[in-house]
C-alpha cells in the first residue's frame, strides 16, 4: 500500500496529518537528513574560518555555494542518501558521501576528506537533533502555545465580569467570575514558558569519546576546545556540553520534556474543566451545518474538541515522560538505544499539536449561557452566609460561625428570603442589616 492519509500506521500522519504537517521539515527522516547535511557542511566551514593549513587554498566566495546544499536541499537529495544508506547500513556516513559528492560538483574534491573530520556520527546527531528541535520550538510549537495563551487571555477579558458559582470539592462555594477562573490558566501557563524558554537546547560535539582525541592528534597545537565551543554555541546557536561520552547526556532535553509536560497538564486540567462547564450548560456550543453529534441522539452536540484535546496530551505526554526517564541513562561511554529513541522525538510534539489545535476550535466555539450562571448562583444563596459571618466575626458577634451553618444546614431552602428573615433576628444595628443585605450570590465574588 502506498503511504497516504489512510494507510498511515500513525494518525499522527494519517487522520491528523493536517495538523501536524507543519512539523515534518524538522521531525521526519527528510528533516533529521538535512539537519545532518547541516551540520556538517558548517562543520566544514568552521574548520575553513580555523584556518588549517590544508584549507587555506579555497576561495571564501564558495561559502554560500557551500551552504546552499542545505539551505536548497530537496526530498529528492534526502532519496539519494537514503539510497546511499541501503549500502553503507549507516546513516551519517550516507550523508557523509552525498556531502562529498557535492564537492566533486563545486571542484572541491581536494578538500573533502576534511568532511567529517574527526567526527564520530553523535556530532552529528547530537547536533542535529537539539538544532532540529529549537528550530520546531520557535517556528511552530511555541507560536502555537502562545496563542492558546493568548486567546484564553482574551475569553478572562471578555468574561471578566460575569459572575459564576465556584465549586470546591464539587459543591457550591464562595461565587467567583468566569473571567478570573480563565485568567488562573493564563498565570500557569506564563510561569512555565518562562522556564520552558531558559532551557539550553544543549549538544555534544567532541569526538569519539568526547576528548576531541582524533583532532587533538592531528593538529595537537590547536584548542579544539575553544574551536568546539565557537561551532557548537555560536555557528550554530545551541549550547556545548563540556565533559562528555560518546553522546550528549540529554538531561537539558529531559528538562524541556518535563517543561513540555507540566505545560500539556496545565491544558488537561483546562480541557476537563471547560468539558464540565458545558456538561453544565454553562456553554453552548457553535454549530456547523451538517455536522453530527450523535450517531442515535439527532440533539446532541458533544465537547468532543476538548476531549481529543485532553486525550492526545495524555499521549504526548507519556511519551515525554519516557523520553525525559530514558534518554539521560547510557551504559558506560554510550549504546545505542537513544539512536532509536530519538526517532520519535517528533511524536509528542505532533500529539502536542492536534490537541492544541482542537483545544483553539473548541474554545472558539464556546457560547456563553449567561442565564445558566445567573440561575446557579440564584440556586445557591446558602454561599453569602461566609460574607454574613465574616462581617458579624468583624463585629465580635458570639458564635457566627455556628449561627450561620445551622441555618445553612437545615433540610430546607435556603434563599434570599430565609437569608433577609436570618439577618433580621441578628442583634446588630440596622446599618450592618442594611449592608448584609445587599450581599447576593451575583455580586459577592471578591477582587
Amino acid at each position: 500500500m502506498e503511504l497516504n492519509p489512510l494507510t498511515a500506521v500513525s494518525p499522527a500522519d494519517g487522520r491528523y496529518g493536517r495538523h501536524t504537517s507543519s512539523l515534518a521539515p524538522y521531525f521526519s527522516e527528510f528533516g533529521l537528513i538535512r539537519y545532518r547535511v547541516w551540520v556538517e557542511i558548517e562543520y566544514f566551514i568552521a574548520l575553513m574560518e580555523a584556518e588549517l593549513p590544508e584549507l587555506k587554498g579555497i576561495d571564501r566566495a564558495v561559502v554560500p555555494q557551500l551552504r546552499a546544499v542545505y539551505q536548497d536541499f530537496q526530498e529528492s537529495d534526502a532519496s539519494v542518501i537514503k539510497e546511499t544508506e541501503k549500502v553503507t547500513n549507516h546513516d551519517v556516513k550516507a550523508v557523509e558521501y552525498f556531502v562529498k559528492a557535492k564537492f566533486d560538483e563545486m571542484g572541491l574534491e581536494d578538500y573533502k576528506e576534511f568532511i567529517h573530520f574527526g567526527l564520530t556520527s553523535q556530532d552529528i546527531n547530537n547536533t542535529a537533533i537539539p538544532l532540529s528541535i529549537q528550530a520546531a520550538m520557535k517556528d511552530v510549537y511555541r507560536p502555537m502555545l502562545q496563542a492558546v495563551r493568548d486567546q484564553l487571555a482574551a475569553l478572562a477579558s471578555d468574561w471578566k465580569d460575569v459572575p459564576m458559582l465556584a465549586r470546591t470539592h464539587g459543591q457550591p462555594a464562595s461565587p467567583t467570575r468566569l473571567g478570573k477562573e480563565m485568567m488562573v490558566f493564563v498565570e500557569r501557563l506564563d510561569v512555565q514558558f518562562k522556564q520552558l524558554d531558559a532551557i539550553p537546547y544543549s549538544a555534544k560535539f567532541g569526538g569519539a569519546t568526547g576528548n576531541f582525541n582524533a583532532h587533538h592528534v592531528a593538529y595537537p597545537e590547536r584548542d579544539w576546545k575553544a574551536f568546539g565551543n565557537r561551532f557548537v554555541n555560536e555557528a550554530l546557536g545551541l549550547s556545548r556540553s563540556q565533559t562528555t561520552t560518546q553522546i550528549e547526556h540529554y538531561d537539558n532535553l529531559a528538562a524541556l520534556c518535563d517543561c513540555l509536560k507540566r505545560i500539556h497538564t496545565i491544558l488537561i486540567d483546562l480541557d476537563r474543566d471547560v468539558w464540565t462547564y458545558v456538561s453544565m450548560d454553562y456553554f453552548k456550543q457553535k454549530i456547523k451545518q451538517g455536522e453530527v453529534g450523535s450517531s442515535a441522539m439527532p440533539h446532541k452536540v458533544n465537547p468532543i474538541d476538548f476531549e481529543n484535546s485532553e486525550g492526545n496530551l495524555g499521549i504526548a505526554n507519556a511519551l515525554l515522560e519516557f523520553l525525559s526517564a530514558k534518554l539521560p541513562i547510557s551504559r558506560l561511554q554510550r549504546d545505542l538505544t537513544d539512536s532509536t529513541v530519538l526517532r520519535n522525538i517528533g511524536m509528542p510534539f505532533a500529539h502536542g499539536m492536534i490537541a492544541l489545535k482542537s483545544l483553539e476550535k473548541g474554545l472558539g466555539k464556546l457560547l456563553l449561557n449567561e442565564s445558566a450562571f445567573e440561575a446557579d448562583l440564584e440556586r445557591n444563596w446558602a454561599v453569602v452566609a461566609e460574607a454574613i459571618q465574616t462581617i458579624l466575626r468583624k463585629q465580635n458577634y458570639p458564635s457566627p460561625y455556628e449561627a450561620l451553618k445551622a441555618l445553612t444546614r437545615k433540610n430546607e431552602v435556603i434563599n434570599q428570603k430565609s437569608i433577609h428573615d436570618f439577618i433580621d433576628t441578628l442583634e446588630v444595628d440596622d446599618a450592618t442589616k442594611k449592608y448584609m443585605k445587599t450581599i447576593t450570590p451575583s455580586n459577592y465574588t471578591g477582587i
